[in-house]
């Protein structure tokens, strides 16, 4: 079963944070582990408080960013 964004990602996230990682092909979390913190926080629209989210988000999934 697909899921949505909104379903994986941290619902209070920022929405352009949330169109940052769609317009990466970013869906999940499983694929958001596949990229670097620096290349996910240059993205347009992804902020510090994003980051953040998203590492805490990906530290419950016991999942991390690549290297």
């Amino acid at each position: 079963m697909a899921q949505t964004t909104e379903e994986h990602f941290p619902p209070k996230m920022a929405k352009p944070a949330q169109r940052a990682l769609a317009s990466a092909g970013i869906t999940s979390y499983q694929e958001l582990s596949k990229h670097s913190e620096e290349k996910v926080s240059k993205l347009h629209g992804m902020g510090p408080k994003a980051m953040n989210q998203l590492k805490e988000a990906l530290k419950k999934q016991g999942l991390n960013f690549s290297e």
